[in-house]
């Protein structure tokens, strides 16, 4: 079958795909201003629960009810949720992820987007996770704040989201500040990067992810229907966050 010219090549869900069957190359990251460093690859995607790092581990302990898995990738935290016997929807844009994830075993694999979770009918989920470091497809501060509307709505009274990010301010690369001091002159947050991913020969789309530090977070959140329940160190700069619906008491 040909690839419809209109649709962006799906690199992510290509590496994904090879990976699943035993290719070890990956793929790698291109920030618009011509920085490229690897990808996670194989060794993370496909990593088993006793591989996670303990922050990691202890953080899907939280996870309960019914599950939204926000840029599921290959799979790895809505199988082991699946196995524990959760309901759990994995959504990403990608097809080839999606390929992976049902090759792997997860019922519930459906292709969306971060923005497309208006869809889904109110209170549908209790739990939200955007894990390895994907509180990042919220964009921007600003479409941060719609894309978390959208997911209270499509969340319990009582639901909680469960992310990773990283402060992009600890950092001690000069590439990395000189892109952060171009982002403030051009009035764009700090850690907000413009990407694309290259596999082989193919190009995926270009588009905006953003990191946070807490401070930036808080105001993130402010209006949203959540409030920052707690902040789990993992290392260096990577954080998890706890966001509960505002009002509800930590437990």
């Amino acid at each position: 079958m040909r690839r419809d010219p209109k649709t962006p090549p799906d690199a992510f869900g290509r590496a994904l795909l090879d990976a699943f069957h035993g290719d070890e190359v990956g793929a790698v990251i291109e920030r618009d201003d011509g920085y490229i460093e690897p990808e996670w690859g194989k060794k993370v995607y496909f990593s088993a629960y006793e591989e996670w790092p303990r922050a990691e581990r202890a953080v899907m302990r939280r996870v309960k009810g019914r599950v939204l898995d926000v840029g599921c990738g290959a799979g790895r935290h809505s199988l082991f949720l699946q196995k524990r016997g959760l309901d759990v929807t994995g959504i990403d844009p990608s097809p080839g992820a999606l390929r992976v994830c049902r090759l792997r075993g997860l019922r519930g694999a459906r292709r969306l987007a971060l923005s497309q979770v208006g869809g889904f009918p109110r209170g549908s989920f209790d739990t939200v996770i955007m894990m390895g470091n994907n509180f990042g497809l919220v964009e921007s501060p600003s479409k941060a704040r719609a894309h978390l509307e959208r997911l209270h709505r499509a969340t319990s009274p009582d639901a909680r989201i469960i992310a990773q990010t990283l402060d992009p301010r600890q950092t001690r690369l000069p590439e990395h500040k000189a892109y952060q001091r171009r982002n403030r002159s051009r009035r764009r947050a700090t850690g907000q990067i413009r990407l694309r991913l290259r596999y082989r020969r193919l190009l995926g789309p270009w588009f905006d992810y953003l990191f946070v530090s807490v401070r930036e977070l808080r105001a993130i959140l402010r209006g949203t229907g959540w409030t920052l329940e707690r902040t789990i160190p993992i290392r260096g700069p990577l954080y998890f966050m706890v966001l509960s619906k505002a009002g509800r008491r930590p437990s």
